[in-house]
């Protein structure tokens, strides 16, 4: 079981530039989560929906959207870090994000956060965190993003 890290303050934050911020439990993605998904965002292509086909498809099942993998990192980081004293935190944008390998449904994903950077800002700190979706099992990540967030106190 991951244990949340507590941050007291952005200063004790941007002090753990270079440092593991953790890992979080396994989550299991659903055809529902991807079906949900689907509806929000209009992209019902058949791998992610049709289960028949997709199960005959080059995947063997129904995978998850790669933007549903990416959207589900604020879920998965709640459980890894956490910083105090914040009147909010905005995402500011990505700088790289790259989906390595398809999450298929009934599949088991964690994160793992790594602060890269943090750098002061008028509003407060805007931190680069390097994200990586594991799926349990498989060789390569589901997902690998830095994720720039502007943290407000």
């Amino acid at each position: 079981m991951s244990t949340t890290r507590v941050f007291p303050d952005l200063d004790a934050f941007a002090a753990a530039v270079g440092e593991s911020l953790g890992t979080g439990e396994w989550h299991t993605v659903t055809q529902d989560q991807i079906n949900l998904f689907a509806d929000a965002t209009g992209d019902h292509q058949w791998i992610h929906v049709d289960t028949e086909k997709a199960a005959e498809g080059p995947f063997g099942a129904p995978i998850a959207h790669g933007y549903l993998t990416l959207s589900l990192i604020p879920k998965l980081g709640a459980e890894i870090y956490r910083v105090e004293g914040l009147r909010m935190g905005i995402n500011y944008g990505l700088n790289k994000v790259r989906f390595p390998q398809p999450v298929t449904v009934g599949s088991r994903i964690r994160a793992t956060a790594d602060l890269a950077s943090v750098t002061d800002t008028a509003q407060g700190k805007q931190a680069v965190v390097r994200w990586t979706i594991e799926i349990e099992g498989a060789d390569k990540p589901a997902c690998v993003a830095e994720v720039v967030v502007l943290m407000v106190p």
